[in-house]
């Protein structure tokens, strides 16, 4: 039986072709739905989980995640400079470290940050070790910039129209091991050293042509040359070799983010709900993703009704041309009764070739589905640092079985009408 249906699918080997196609195409869709959504999941989730509470001024939710978390560009509103200071005083408070975002090198976010959040968050140095002064810097994984080259940072980014900074040029001193975050991409220096390049600064005397807005624009957001004034050329001194002073006893200025580690569950729920009153805003990163993925799910739904309607037009078309198959192949079918095929073999062959198809296009849909939400993953892990877990769970393994359950029994329809029709009917048609 096996060599005749072989033979029989060499001799229309481009009809049985364009099913297997058809099949794989409607499969790998809903494929790489499901897998490029839960991979999304999970690896935003692992990318948040090293931050325990973020703090700013009262906002968007969603945008201080992402901003401060993520590190996608875009600006944020500023909170007291006091707010950091209390913080470090807080005896529930592991540590406290300001963010400030806003300039960039080759594509890469600088940050300005301080040494407890390197070694709070990260998994240790390739190379190098932690910055000790304002004219020192320590790059990610995914910076290819080794220990001793030198970074100019640019206001916003190039593609912004952003203005390199003169006043400075930071040196590597550390490379970072992989976390699998977006802080992978990130060029961490001394917050000190934002603030004075930008002519702010605990100590620095400040004029009044420093308004908020200024602040805003110098510290945290990117640059848009359409806007430019006189204030946006404005840029402090920035002393290289001068030591990092983490002390933070005197008011900071405007801060768009503090990453906080508290120092147990209880004190991060009291220090959440003290700081979401008035003009502050905090957050669990985790609590905002939840939010996140219900917007997700919404899509997901959507996606998947698309793929289950594709996989509905695909079997639709594939059982008519079966049909039109099985009829085309009466005399055949007749012949084999006629020399004595009994019904049981005739259904065999007609099920299985069928089945065989369906299921060779199911697994062929899934390995297409797979290698594309790969290539998504990867393309997404280039532009924003976080890696994507593709793989499969044993939903996809339940969902591979409920579709070879389905071919089965779509295979069973033209099946059943050859079994049914006579040698005699067969051989005069």
């Amino acid at each position: 039986m096996i060599s005749f249906i072989l033979a029989d699918l060499r001799r229309l080997w481009l009809g049985a072709a364009v099913m297997i196609l058809l099949v794989a195409l409607a499969t790998a869709l809903g494929v790489t739905v499901t897998l490029q959504e839960r991979a999304l999941r999970l690896g935003s989730a692992r990318a948040a989980d090293r931050f325990d509470l973020v703090v700013s001024a009262a906002g968007s939710e969603t945008q201080l995640v992402l901003s401060s978390v993520f590190l996608q560009p875009s600006p944020l509103p500023l909170m007291p400079g006091d707010v950091l200071a209390k913080l470090n005083a807080d005896p529930r408070v592991a540590w406290a470290a300001p963010v400030g975002f806003g300039d960039s090198f080759l594509g890469h976010p600088i940050v300005g940050t301080t040494t407890k959040l390197i070694t709070g968050t990260t998994t240790g140095f390739s190379a190098g070790a932690v910055f000790a002064h304002e004219g020192e810097a320590v790059v990610g994984a995914g910076v290819d910039l080794p220990v001793g080259a030198e970074v100019k940072p640019m206001h916003g980014t190039a593609e912004t129209g952003g203005e390199t900074h003169k006043e400075i040029a930071y040196r590597v001193v550390g490379k970072l091991k992989p976390t699998g975050t977006p802080w992978d991409r990130a060029i961490l220096v001394p917050v000190q050293a934002v603030w004075h390049l930008h002519g702010l600064g605990a100590h620095d005397d400040h004029d009044d042509d420093h308004d908020h807005a200024d602040t805003a624009g110098a510290a945290n957001a990117p640059a848009e040359p359409e806007h430019h004034d006189e204030h946006d050329h404005h840029h402090g001194h920035v002393d290289a070799d001068a030591p990092v002073n983490e002390a933070f006893t005197q008011e900071a200025p405007g801060l768009p983010a503090i990453l906080v580690k508290p120092k147990t569950i209880a004190d991060a729920y009291r220090l959440r709900q003290e700081y979401r009153s008035g003009s502050t805003l905090a957050v669990f990163p985790g609590e905002v993703l939840t939010k996140l993925y219900a917007t997700l799910g919404d899509a997901k739904f959507v996606l998947a009704a698309v793929s289950a309607g594709s996989q509905v037009l695909v079997a639709a078309a594939l059982l008519l041309v079966s049909l039109i198959h099985v009829g085309q192949r009466r005399r055949q079918i007749g012949a084999l009764r006629a020399f004595g095929a009994p019904r049981t073999a005739v259904f065999s062959i007609v099920w299985s070739e069928l089945f065989g198809l369906v299921a060779l296009g199911i697994g062929l849909g899934f390995a297409l589905g797979y290698t594309g939400a790969r290539f998504i993953g990867t393309a997404f892990t280039t532009q924003t640092g976080v890696i994507l877990p593709v793989e499969f769970a044993m939903e996809d393994w339940r969902m591979a079985s409920a579709l070879l359950l389905l071919a089965a029994l779509f295979a069973a329809i033209p099946a059943l009408l050859a079994y049914r029709q006579s040698p005699a009917q067969a051989l005069r048609a």
